[in-house]
């Protein structure tokens, strides 16, 4: 059944055309938002219209909607149901649930009807949606459900199946230990429980004194790129630029599948993000701060809000932070629009700034050309909360766990064939066998045929490889990537290629296509991949092909995405070469 469309009544969207009226291109994705919730999608007459409030080509506009996969320039219902299909999903039977969905509502994916009270509403496939820990999981417009099962169907449907909380395990819970125990939407509540102590700690000494507390701490990126956060400081505060010129940036897009580390913290604990932000800002001498989170986040991107707005209100943001002349700083809070490359730091300064999140080649480096081309400060938000720990306990408190080269606490989203999934907070030294087991180990007893870490690219690990340690230096040594900190245990019983086919899909989705080397060969790992599947397996000469192509998309592309969007099939080819032979 096909949505109607309405005449469009530009009217609906005069009020919101006058908040913007006067701001500049990187408000497009805001407006977008706000236009879209008035009609469900955007009309061409209201691309025009926004067009003419920022002063931004039309073309330009209709290119950030083509961009993005949650904006809509054909008639859509404001309702949409979206429900994952990534390697989490799967292995929980997320097949099942589509099914359900798809009949109860009478639409196949991508299709636009009504429900049974006759109002619009949409169906999609979409990839993770960062709640891997309640495999099989889904939204229903805003809201998010997990766990479902066909039965649950009809209630997940009707909006009436609970909102799943974070799962958030282990010992000791430096960064995460306010999770479970607080009001998320209370600043009284958080700081009962020794919110602000490290920001009140922090300045009373230098920036340049918090420098090498981070130095000592041994902290580096904690999204998967391992850049030293005491570096990462330094260079920005050294760059030329009045505070007014520089930017901290909370990356908050995470994306990849089996990645949900950063949606528990902000979901359960957002002050701490605000708190750490300013922190940063403190130290890198930035008055401008920038949360940027992935449009499939809509419970964490209100309580950021809340937590932004409490903030402000006492006077945690704004000028002469907590007494201290001349330290100012504010919060802007940016939803994304369904873009994974938008986790690149270079892609995601592109999306604030109202562009499609094409990445920028470097150098030169965010440090000294950032956002708007200005010095800035880019981190995880596991990154940023673990600084504030430091702040808040002191770096030799968080040296005395972990190991000499990999030091403190880190996250690890534990998913797939476990019985316990979430979100587990450890020492780095766990090795991949004991956090399986503190998870509850396989269901039914089942036997553990691989485990992929790091991330959608990542790297996978045979059975005889779980006794590495989770260290920085075990990962070095057995080539194997911390990455986001993902553990995906996947059992006896899975079909390997489907695995492997379900990642290809995901970066073949997901890649923006500005370099040729990923566009084109994502699309062609995939497809081999696919014809494996469903042609009796493997044709001769489709390992050398995955084997070409994985070794061109590393080497060519331009970013991240595509130089590791074969990482984790390359690895399964050298564990299980008949897999693909």
């Amino acid at each position: 059944m096909t949505h109607t469309t309405q005449p469009i009544d530009l009217t609906l969207l005069e009020p919101v055309l006058g908040k913007y009226h006067g701001r500049r291109r990187d408000a497009l994705l805001p407006l977008l938002h706000d236009a879209q919730a008035i009609y469900g999608w955007l009309p061409g007459e209201v691309q025009t219209a926004v067009s003419n409030t920022l002063r931004v080509p039309l073309a330009d506009v209709h290119g950030v909607i083509e961009f993005y996969t949650m904006f809509y320039n054909e008639p859509m219902a404001r309702r949409v149901i979206r429900v994952c299909e990534d390697v989490a999903c799967q292995l929980a039977g997320c097949e099942a649930i589509h099914q359900a969905v798809s009949d109860q509502l009478g639409l196949l994916p991508g299709e636009v009807g009504v429900d049974d009270a006759g109002h619009p509403v949409a169906y999609e496939r979409v990839p993770c949606l960062g709640m891997c820990e309640h495999a099989p999981n889904a939204l229903n417009g805003d809201r998010p459900a997990g766990d479902l099962t066909p039965a649950a169907v009809a209630d997940f449907l009707a909006g009436t199946t609970p909102e799943p909380p974070a799962k958030v395990y282990g010992e000791p819970r430096l960064t995460l230990f306010r999770v479970g125990q607080v009001d998320p939407q209370s600043l009284d509540d958080y700081l009962a429980h020794e919110g602000y102590v490290g920001l009140q700690n922090a300045l009373k000494v230098s920036p340049e004194q918090i420098v090498q507390w981070m130095t000592e701490s041994g902290i580096v990126g904690r999204g998967g790129a391992m850049f030293p956060l005491g570096n990462k400081w330094k260079f920005t505060r050294a760059a030329p630029g009045t505070p007014a010129e520089k930017h901290i940036i909370a990356n908050c897009d995470e994306s990849e599948p089996g990645t949900f580390k950063d949606r528990g913290l902000m979901e359960e604990d957002p002050f701490s993000l605000v708190e750490a932000m300013t922190l940063a800002a403190y130290v890198v001498g930035a008055e401008n701060g920038w949360i940027f989170i992935r449009g499939e986040y809509p419970r964490a991107y209100k309580r950021l809000l809340n937590a932004v707005a409490k903030a402000q209100a006492a006077g945690y943001l704004g000028r002469d932070i907590l007494g201290h002349q001349g330290f100012h700083f504010n919060i802007n809070v940016r939803l994304g629009a369904g873009a994974y490359i938008c986790g690149e730091e270079t892609a995601l300064f592109e999306a604030i700034e109202g562009k499609r999140g094409f990445p920028r080649i470097k150098p030169p480096f965010p440090t000294t050309h950032g956002l708007f081309q200005q010095p800035t400060a880019i981190n995880n938000v596991e990154t940023l909360v673990a600084a504030l720990a430091v702040a808040r306990i002191g770096w030799e408190a968080w040296a005395q766990h972990g190991t000499q080269d990999s030091k403190g606490t880190k996250w690890f989203c534990l998913s797939g064939h476990v019985n316990q999934p979430g979100l587990y907070e450890l020492p780095f030294g766990v090795t991949v066998r004991e956090l399986i087991a503190l998870g509850g180990g396989v269901p039914h007893g089942r036997g553990i045929q691989a485990v992929l870490i790091g991330g959608a690219a990542g790297r996978f690990l045979g059975p005889d490889e779980l006794d590495y340690p989770l260290t920085y230096e075990s990962a070095r040594h057995h080539a194997f990537p911390i990455g986001s900190g993902v553990v995906m245990v996947i059992d006896e019983t899975v079909d390997m290629r489907q695995t492997l086919y379900h990642l290809a899909h995901f970066f073949a989705h997901e890649s923006c296509g500005k370099c040729f080397p990923c566009q084109i060969g994502t699309q062609r790992q995939m497809e081999i991949l696919h014809h494996m599947i469903h042609n009796n397996g493997p044709q001769p000469g489709d390992k050398g092909r995955l084997v070409d192509i994985g070794f061109t998309m590393t080497e060519t592309s331009l970013c991240g995405l595509g130089q590791t969007a074969a990482a984790a099939i390359m690895s399964a080819i050298d564990l299980w070469p008949e897999l693909v032979e």
